[in-house]
């Protein structure tokens, strides 16, 4: 903006030159100078501006690699349990113990447990199919969002057929997948905090780890 504005000024003093040359010399002398240290001040402002983008991208690489080392090696160390605070989630793997668990009120018991897992694996397969892709777009709060369509028929039908406990695990699946790989499609492996919900930080996760890598030294001695 202010080098617009010295451009602008630079044309003004043009125009009266004829009239006060020499004065009109002076100031477009001045004009020119502060506009080439502006211009100089602009460059110099976007190598930096160029530098830190890549930085930034070179610190979120680092970050990702560091996520995926410690996915793959502590898979086995981070397990799933009763008390667990962080561990491994599988982003767009649908749960099925809400399809367990209504299924074991709508069959007779050794008929549920081959229909819970046995649905939860077709709706994982429908899932997988790129062409079906429930979505639509919503204009929320100045910014456009991408959210499940409730009006998909599929969805519908799952909703009717199965109730709210197997649609929201479905749904819930679906909008992961959607934004961990929404290109390929498949489950993703991804640091979780259980507790809170949400995807967990290096920081908290290696905190978790030496606090138990401590508990686990003063047991044994």
């Amino acid at each position: 903006m202010e080098i617009k504005e010295l451009k602008g000024k630079l044309q003004v003093v043009k125009h009266l030159r004829d009239e006060v040359d020499a004065a009109a010399q002076k100031k477009m002398k001045e004009v020119t100078k502060e506009l080439e240290q502006k211009i100089e001040e602009l460059g110099d402002l976007e190598n930096l501006n160029q530098a830190l983008i890549v930085k930034e991208c070179q610190s979120n690489y680092e970050l990702q690699e560091a996520r995926t080392e410690l996915i793959v090696s502590l898979r086995d160390m981070l397990t799933i349990g009763r008390n667990t605070l962080f561990g491994i989630k599988r982003m767009g793997e649908i749960d099925v113990k809400p399809f367990q668990n209504t299924c074991k009120l709508k069959f007779p018991p050794e008929e549920a447990q081959i229909k819970g897992p046995e649905q939860c694996s077709l709706w994982q397969e429908r899932l997988r199919k790129s062409e079906w892709h429930p979505f639509k777009i919503v204009f929320v709060e100045g910014n456009h969002q991408e959210v499940i369509d409730d009006d998909d028929e599929m969805l519908r039908n799952l909703k009717e057929e199965w109730g709210d406990d197997i649609y929201e695990a479905v749904t819930t699946a679906l909008k992961e997948m959607n934004e961990y790989n929404p290109s390929g499609w498949y489950v993703v492996s991804e640091l979780w905090n259980f507790k809170e919900k949400r995807k967990a930080t290096l920081k908290e996760v290696i905190s978790y780890i030496l606090k138990n890598l401590k508990t686990c030294k003063r047991k044994r001695h």
